[in-house]
């Protein structure tokens, strides 16, 4: 499949020199897959470095006991951190990625992220670049399951996951992974926001009465 130049997609990446620009070009394979397929899992190993350029991606950790927790999603424009770790460390992967939308990526094999992290200083600048702001981002994201109530993680996540609208498709299975806790603490806090009146409760959707509640008790207007 041919795609223009995916490069100027990504801000690091459009900085690099035509050269490394038109390798990247050459030799990646730009590839599509459908909604709902996992497309790396614990105990494989990456083959190719991934740099979305349509659709969304989610990547989460499964534990022992068959709990989820969401780490982070991948968005157009960017690349996967855990893949970048992976390939750096020659170690396999400890969480999936699952295709929330149709995706389409550009796909570069291991030999060339090798060969281009060691030789160009701007792609490996992109590269760490990436990685340390995703790292940041997860230490948020363990500084709110060890230390945030859950209420104030639900408004937030609730917030978030609406987009702006009123009504957000999702159940409580859904907001337990979200949120790294059990359904049933899910289950009793949304029952609490709709007990205040600030949300109400329908098979597969959660509609916001009062948003400014929600955004006041996870701090937005602070």
């Amino acid at each position: 499949m041919t795609i223009e130049n995916w490069t100027q997609r990504f801000p690091g990446l459009a900085k690099l020199s035509a050269e490394t620009q038109n390798l990247l070009l050459d030799k990646s394979n730009v590839i599509s897959v459908p909604a709902g397929t996992t497309i790396f899992g614990p105990g494989n190993s990456p083959e190719n470095m991934l740099f979305l350029l349509d659709g969304t991606v989610r990547v989460q950790q499964v534990s022992e006991t068959g709990h989820e927790i969401v780490l982070y999603r991948i968005h157009a424009g960017q690349s996967c951190v855990l893949t970048t770790a992976c390939l750096l460390a020659f170690e396999d992967y400890s969480a999936e990625g699952i295709c929330e939308t149709d995706i389409q990526a550009a796909a570069i094999p291991r030999t060339v992220f090798d060969d281009l992290v060691a030789q160009s200083k701007q792609f490996r600048d992109f590269v760490f670049a990436a990685f340390s702001k995703r790292i940041t981002d997860l230490f948020l994201m363990i500084d709110e399951v060890a230390f945030q109530k859950m209420d104030v993680r639900l408004a937030d996540k609730l917030i978030a996951l609406s987009d702006g609208q009123d009504t957000i498709a999702t159940t409580h299975q859904k907001l337990s992974v979200e949120l790294g806790t059990a359904r049933e603490v899910i289950s009793r806090q949304l029952q609490e926001f709709q007990r205040r009146g600030w949300v109400e409760q329908s098979r597969g959707s959660v509609h916001l009465i009062q948003r400014n509640a929600l955004e006041n008790l996870a701090g937005h207007n602070h």
